[in-house]
């Protein structure tokens, strides 16, 4: 009993921390994006790169500069890995293999930070600081940039513009992460995260070993990592590691980072189409769906159905004693919630219920609440799909925030829809097909399926959590788990800037008795039905094959 009543104080702590945050932050963004001024560090940012801030661009060139901007971090994010032993602080490490260069590359720039490697024996300081660290903000401040162009389709009429993606990168950057990213990182380092720049430490262990333990600037890492919903450890045991996350309050202060700027955006989108109560109906779909989960994850891990674990009352496999079931579960809900993909615990070790939570979490679209700016653009094209089929039901032209919904709108919502389980179901039935390869899988039959379907759910979600009893080294791997996530990122996005360009040309109609309203309960149950309906129809049988039918054994 006590542990739980711990468990439900850290989530009512958490809550409380992102409620009294919720209406500063959100509005707060909402100005960014909002101001005609430039500050003087943006003015020379603009001037390097040769950039018009006050030029407004079409659907397209926005969709361009995002495509080429991605490209470009691809390629220079390679080269810092493989020329790293001409960097300092590589500390001899070598350079990076071209396989797991280009698969962390493209990880990183997809907001994914899935990692084949071992940081601490792979990365040296440079690369994880001047590559890595540089991903984490720029990445996060691109899905940010396509859901205000989005919100902007919605607020704009008879326009063929969206913004300039180059200010909007630029200040989601500067005004907003960066200035978050600084306080989160002083506050880690005040409850005891390492910010080091040695490559380690010598110890002689109580059996008389000599043994060296890395340390790294992980303080700075850890706090983009989780509010730019990243993921990617600076050490291979990610946040379960204790010099990343040592103790239960920065477990918290991990988790509130993780949710805090998904969250807060609901209020900014509420803010800038005019009405809070739109914003309102989004964040209590995408706050029902993430405490339904942790529901059922929690209360897997604190039942468990294998008699070792019965015995000992709880599973406590591959989880740290210094956060325990409840705190295990809150982190893996919330990880697997947005597109983070950092874990304090193992994933692989949770039962199969609690193991098929998180994989489920991820395949809702991971809109609960979703990564910056992902998870918001996320549910407002799953809104759309609700108002389309409400729409049908009653027999009247569909609207939303008084624009109507035709087949160019549909048409480009659907396509940001089906490209992730498109690319996941294919991925993992190739995988499968492969599985007789030594050294692909560890476990075969239910839980060797749910190893790949996790992976590559993964992959196509951008979130980079695993399973890790699936070895994942191998080109086949390596290439196909790339491709997921630029697929699962670029095409979504690709199709929502040309549904906020549809959006923008149309002009605003005005709402009438027949208009449905999308602000107060009944919407909020159309679209977590829509939500739930989606993922059940797309992957149900490919979950009664795994997690399902472990959690039934």
């Amino acid at each position: 009993m006590s542990s739980t009543v711990a468990g439900l104080l850290q989530v009512g702590l958490l809550v409380l921390a992102l409620a009294a945050v919720y209406r500063p932050l959100g509005d707060h963004m909402a100005r960014v994006f909002q101001s005609d001024r430039h500050l003087a560090v943006e003015r020379v940012i603009y001037r390097v790169g040769r950039v018009n801030p006050d030029s407004e661009q079409r659907w397209p060139v926005y969709a361009a500069g995002v495509l080429g901007f991605s490209l470009v971090s691809v390629v220079l994010l390679y080269l810092v890995q493989r020329l790293q032993p001409l960097l300092p602080f590589d500390f001899g490490r070598g350079a990076v293999e071209p396989g797991i260069a280009f698969n962390t590359a493209v990880s990183f720039v997809t907001n994914t930070n899935w990692q084949s490697y071992v940081p601490e024996a792979v990365m040296g300081h440079a690369v994880q600081m001047l590559g890595l660290t540089v991903q984490n903000f720029v990445s996060a401040a691109v899905g940010l940039a396509v859901a205000i162009a989005l919100v902007r389709g919605f607020t704009r009429s008879a326009s063929d513009r969206l913004g300039n993606f180059w200010v909007d990168l630029v200040r989601g950057t500067v005004r907003i992460l960066l200035p978050l990213a600084f306080v989160s990182a002083i506050v880690l380092v005040a409850l005891g995260v390492v910010q080091s720049l040695r490559s380690g430490l010598d110890v002689t262990t109580v059996d008389g070993q000599a043994n060296r333990i890395a340390l790294a600037p992980a303080a700075s890492q850890e706090a983009i990592k989780e509010l730019g919903t990243n993921g990617g450890g600076i050490f291979n045991a990610n946040s379960a590691h204790p010099f990343e996350n040592p103790n239960g309050w920065t477990n918290l202060v991990e988790i509130f980072l993780l949710l805090v700027i998904p969250v807060c955006l609901t209020r900014t989108f509420g803010t800038l189409v005019g009405n809070r109560g739109q914003g309102h109906a989004l964040l209590s779909v995408m706050g029902l769906l993430w405490a339904a989960m942790l529901t059922v994850i929690w209360w897997a891990e604190a039942h468990p159905n294998g008699p070792a674990a019965l015995l000992a009352g709880v599973t406590m496999e591959g989880k740290e004693v210094r956060f325990g079931v409840a705190g295990s579960a809150l982190f893996a809900d919330s990880t697997t919630g947005t597109s983070t993909g950092a874990v304090n615990s193992m994933h692989d070790s949770y039962t199969g219920l609690g193991g098929g939570g998180t994989i489920l979490n991820m395949l809702f679209g991971e809109m609960t609440p979703g990564g910056v700016g992902t998870g918001l653009y996320s549910i407002l094209v799953m809104a759309i799909i609700a108002v389309f089929i409400a729409g049908l039901m009653v027999g009247r032209t569909p609207e939303y925030l008084g624009k109507k919904l035709g087949r160019r709108e549909v048409t480009a919502a659907a396509i940001s829809i089906l490209a992730m389980p498109t690319v996941l179901l294919l991925g993992a039935g190739i995988a499968i097909m492969l599985s007789g390869t030594p050294g692909y899988l560890a476990n075969d039959g239910a839980h060797g399926w749910s190893e790949v379907l996790y992976a590559y759910t993964s992959a196509a979600n951008n979130n980079g959590s695993a399973f890790a009893g699936i070895t994942v080294t191998s080109p086949w791997f390596q290439s196909s788990l790339a491709v997921c996530m630029l697929i699962g990122r670029l095409v979504p996005i690709l199709a929502v800037l040309a549904l906020a360009g549809s959006l923008a040309r149309q002009k605003k109609i005005p709402a009438t008795s027949g208009t449905l309203p999308t602000h107060g309960p009944l919407f909020g149950t159309l679209l977590t039905g829509t939500v739930v309906l989606v993922a059940a129809l797309t992957f149900i049988p490919a979950l009664a094959l795994g997690p399902i039918a472990e959690a039934l054994a």
